[in-house]
């Protein structure tokens, strides 16, 4: 009671359970709300669409869950963060429906639409494989390497193999176009990269902190894509602070 409540939406080949650790380091500070993105985790099986719409339609129905207001009134407004492609459904929602964000905190959220992405990142790789479970092989190698994928128990490779589907989709949608406008963006944006990440994602946050209207950006040391399991304190601290120099506690 009294705490706001933050809302963690997880990135591409990811599910909720990949936000614990941050998870747990914000829930002193706030009511934390986790879950399984459509065609992840126990959200699969799901026949989608899995484009950038159904996402924020998505986070939308869980926002209203989470605050006790689905179907009974104007839903409470929420801290919304993001991680990887979760950036982007977390931005996008801000755009379209400020009155449900207090504030966005996102880390290294790809912009596969902009000419200066490289042509060899995650994104593209989808594109150029044959099959779903393919591209969703190709993905985790691209973002883990080909050693940690070959220590992966079989059962966890055939899962996420699974959802290459759910992945193929968001992603390639994605490459249509921005799809938020960051001067529509009212409220503060954190945005965070790690000191290991790639040259890529380095200026994406820093470009979206200039371009959003109240932004700043954080660099979390030692940290590579997936800072915010891996460097979860750190994460959540820049998080907090940042939200608390803004007046939202």
């Amino acid at each position: 009671p009294g705490r706001g409540r933050i809302v963690v939406v997880h990135g591409s080949l990811d599910r909720s359970a990949g936000m614990l650790k941050l998870s747990r380091q914000l829930d002193g500070e706030f009511q934390v709300t986790r879950y399984d993105r459509r065609g992840y985790g126990r959200s699969v099986p799901c026949a989608g669409p899995f484009g950038i719409d159904a996402q924020v339609a998505d986070l939308r129905s869980v926002i209203a869950r989470a605050t006790g207001r689905s179907g009974h009134g104007p839903v409470e407004p929420v801290v919304l963060f993001g991680h990887s492609y979760g950036g982007n459904v977390v931005l996008t929602l801000a755009d379209r429906y400020p009155e449900l964000v207090r504030a966005v905190a996102v880390y290294e959220s790809p912009m596969p639409w902009e000419d200066w992405w490289p042509p060899d990142s995650g994104t593209a790789i989808v594109a150029t494989q044959p099959g779903a479970g393919e591209a969703a092989e190709a993905f985790l190698r691209y973002l883990i390497g080909d050693a940690r994928w070959e220590r992966l128990p079989e059962s966890t490779r055939r899962a996420r193999r699974a959802e290459g589907p759910a992945m193929v989709g968001e992603l390639l949608d994605l490459r249509r176009g921005r799809p938020w406008r960051p001067e529509r963006i009212g409220v503060p944006v954190l945005t965070m990269y790690g000191e290991q990440a790639r040259p890529h994602h380095q200026r994406a946050m820093g470009l979206v902190a200039e371009w959003v209207p109240d932004g700043d950006v954080r660099v979390v040391p030692g940290a590579h894509h997936f800072g915010p399991n891996t460097h979860p304190a750190v994460v959540a601290r820049y998080v907090t602070d940042f939200l608390a120099a803004h007046g939202i506690a």
